[in-house]
This record gives C-alpha cells, structure tokens and sequence, in this order.
C-alpha cells in the first residue's frame, strides 16, 4: 500500500488543513480568487499515535477579503486575520522552523489542500515547504473502510470518534484528520 512506503520515511506525519477566503455562489471566482487565511496542523506520532504540536496559524491573504459567507462557515473574521495573522510566507517558514515540514511525510483529508499549497506558493513565487510525500487521508479512508469516500465529520462517525472543535477551522480539522489516519494506521 503507497501508504505504508511513506511512513517507512518518517515517525511523525505532519497533518495539514487548510481555510481559505470563499464566496456563496461564486465558483469561477473561487477558483481565481481564493487564498488561505488558516493553516491548521497537528502532528501525529506514528508510533504511539500520540496527536500534538495542533495549531491554527493565521495567515493574511494578499488580495482577497474574508467574506460573510466565510466568517459563517470558518468563524473566522477579517479582524482576527488582521491582528492575529501573519504572511503566508512567514506561515511557510513557521512550518519549516517549528515542524520540519521540509524533512515529514504529510497528509490531508482530501487533495484540496495539496493543490492549494502548490498554486499559492506558485503564484505568490513562494518555495512551497511540504514534500512530494502526500498521504490524501480521505482516499486511505476509503480503502480501509471499502467505502465510497466520504467527508471527514462522516468518517469520524463512522469510526465512533466524535468531532472535536469547531468544523472548517483548521486547527480543529487537523487534529480530527490525524485521529482518522491513527485509526487507519491501527486497522491496516
């Protein structure tokens, strides 16, 4: 299982969310518009399946606001981004610094997150700080569970584990996200 050679790479898997600025009913300018304004990450420990280092780092987008419609769905607030947050290029290196995020093995629930890093840090002319070694937690998911994919409150469900904090922030998402990769690495 492609899973399982990237975790012979490293003890600890740095899980990622992501939160980025969205419009109701706005899909085009969605996908041109869009930028992160949270980076949620836990680290989970692979062998004790021990989940920490969860953090929400806030991150200012250069162009776009953060709509009504976003507030509502992420509670987060264009104030909260103004005086809590930082660059995405200081998020970056927050990851570099803190979590060696050049060195881990990194997951998702999903592929958003993957290809959001990689068009932000192309069109911001940013060195994207994650490796090519990528576990999409929603298709692992699947796979162990011989499901169709299904959403991460879903599949937390599903497995008996109830969602903690506060859905679409990525703090919270992040460490929910490492509790489904613990259980899948507990039932493969």
């Amino acid at each position: 299982m492609e899973l399982f050679k990237f975790m012979q790479t490293t003890d600890k898997i740095l899980v990622i969310d992501l939160e980025a600025t969205c419009w109701e009913n706005r899909p085009e300018y969605q996908r041109q518009h869009s930028e992160i304004i949270e980076i949620g990450v836990a680290l989970l420990d692979v062998r004790t399946g021990t989940i920490s280092k969860n953090l929400g780092i806030l991150v200012e987008p250069y162009k776009s606001e953060i709509s009504p419609f976003c507030t509502q769905l992420t509670t987060i607030t264009p104030e909260m981004v103004t005086k809590e947050g930082v660059s995405l290029e200081d998020a970056y290196e927050l990851l570099l610094d803190e979590y060696e995020s050049h060195e881990l093995t990194w997951a998702s629930y999903g592929a958003y997150d993957k290809g959001m890093i990689e068009r932000q840090s192309k069109k911001w002319s940013l060195h994207n700080p994650l490796t090519n070694k990528h576990i999409n937690v929603k298709a692992e998911f699947a796979k162990t569970k011989k499901s169709k994919p299904m959403g991460m409150d879903r599949a937390l469900k599903s497995i008996g584990i109830q969602l903690e904090g506060t859905h679409h922030r990525g703090v919270d998402d992040a460490r929910n996200i490492a509790k489904i990769l613990r259980w899948i690495l507990n039932n493969n």
